[in-house]
């Protein structure tokens, strides 16, 4: 009879919604399996400790952020779109434009107090559009360059008094390429996102101001391309992937590594104890400082579902893996910068970490000094133009003129923008 009694007394409880609601489970997507796999395991779990009632079902990752977008266009179109989506930090903007990412201005609520809980402006900014809030950002990086000192003392350098230009910098990988057949000088990839990174440092940018045109071709613009062909003719840079270089790196064959600060960790990792990697801030090339900006590379969150419940449970999540406990497990992890100021601040979050990886405080520093704009370009045509970009500079590698070349791009990146 007591048994009964309890039974119908849940039931009853139940029927009154006064019981703990039915557990929301929310699909996530990310991409880059390679860095975020474990990443978003650790994650998941954290956050699934602190909210039983929340699941989290993480989606096959995308093989990379433009991968992802286009799966997630073509899940909308079949109505399948996750809940939540981590995408590049140039990317999130295609998914605001069709309609289909979340404003989230309406969960934040009080601005003051958003930005007290370690959302600092410069960091809310990276997830805004025309004054509203679409994204969160949940990692950041910028173009950083790893260096194997070993490789360096041989070809007559040091650490100490790395290269600081990049007449310096190229001179150096010239003289490590000529160490032997087997050892190679440099490498950075010819990908928008690094093209980018050396614009910036010469203090030019892809689009102007109000985005009505494209300035790539501008006077560093030029620069920037004469950089990749000097790498090549000049330091013998050879057309490896990126994987292929980050192989070569670990291996002890290649002298200066040029890619994202995200990466730190792997690097680490795979060289082992055949040498101490080093990270050096990327050069900064401007005569006036205040120009310079290295896009920031990394990946935003978004809020894709339409469902009350869930949205409230997205929230909760998207939070949580941006805030300063999810931050932390991203630092930790990988070399990406913090995305919540809170762990820059209090010390008991990152401290000691920083003071073991002196290697990381250096690329984060470099992000807080130097962040700027992952520049997406605008319209349907967006992600298609940035292999535009990219199929250019690897023209000036195979030695086109870098003038003409990086004026054509512009000319047929404009052409397929519908910009003048």
């Amino acid at each position: 009879m007591k048994k009964l009694i309890l039974a119908t007394l849940a039931a009853g409880l139940m029927s009154t919604g006064i019981v703990k609601a039915e557990d929301v489970t929310l699909r996530v997507h990310y991409a880059i399996p390679n860095i975020w796999a474990d990443v978003q395991d650790k994650m998941s779990e954290a956050f699934m400790a602190k909210n039983p009632d929340i699941k989290i079902d993480l989606d096959s990752p995308a093989e990379s952020y433009a991968d992802g977008v286009q799966r997630l266009l073509r899940e909308s179109v079949a109505g399948t779109l996750p809940d939540v989506a981590y995408l590049g930090l140039n990317r999130w903007r295609i998914l605001e434009s069709r309609g289909l990412a979340k404003d989230l201005d309406g969960f934040i609520g009080d601005q003051a107090a958003f930005e007290k809980a370690g959302y600092t402006h410069a960091l809310r900014s990276l997830g805004q559009y025309k004054g509203k809030q679409w994204a969160l950002a949940a990692s950041a990086s910028t173009l950083v360059i790893y260096v194997n000192p070993d490789l360096v003392e041989k070809a007559g350098g040091s650490v100490a008094n790395f290269p600081t230009d990049f007449d310096g910098l190229i001179a150096l990988s010239a003289k490590i390429n000529s160490l032997g057949e087997t050892i190679d000088g440099a490498w950075i990839a010819a990908h928008d996102w690094r093209f980018q990174s050396v614009l910036g440092s010469y203090g030019g940018r892809p689009l102007n101001e109000d985005e009505t045109a494209i300035t790539i071709d501008s006077e560093a613009g030029v620069k920037a391309a004469e950089f990749y062909g000097r790498m090549a003719k000049e330091a013998g840079m050879k057309k490896y992937s990126g994987n292929d270089a980050r192989q070569a790196f670990a291996a002890g064959t290649l002298g200066v590594y040029i890619d994202s600060s995200s990466y730190l960790t792997r690097m680490v990792e795979g060289a082992g104890d055949r040498f101490d990697v080093t990270l050096l801030p990327f050069i900064t090339a401007a005569n006036d400082k205040t120009s310079i900006y290295f896009p920031t590379g990394g990946s935003a969150v978004v809020m894709l579902t339409d469902d009350e419940k869930k949205q409230e449970a997205a929230w909760k999540y998207m939070r949580f893996v941006t805030g300063p406990e999810g931050a932390k497990i991203v630092v930790e992890n990988t070399g990406y910068a913090p995305t919540n100021a809170v762990v820059l601040e209090d010390e008991s979050y990152l401290g000691a970490f920083y003071s073991a990886n002196p290697n990381a405080k250096r690329a984060h520093a470099q992000v807080s000094s130097f962040a700027g704009p992952w520049y997406s370009y605008p319209g349907t045509e967006g992600v298609a133009v940035t292999d535009l970009i990219a199929a250019g500079i690897v023209e000036v590698i195979d030695g086109s003129d870098p003038a003409e070349t990086i004026k054509a791009v512009a000319k047929d990146v404009s052409s397929k923008l519908g910009m003048k």
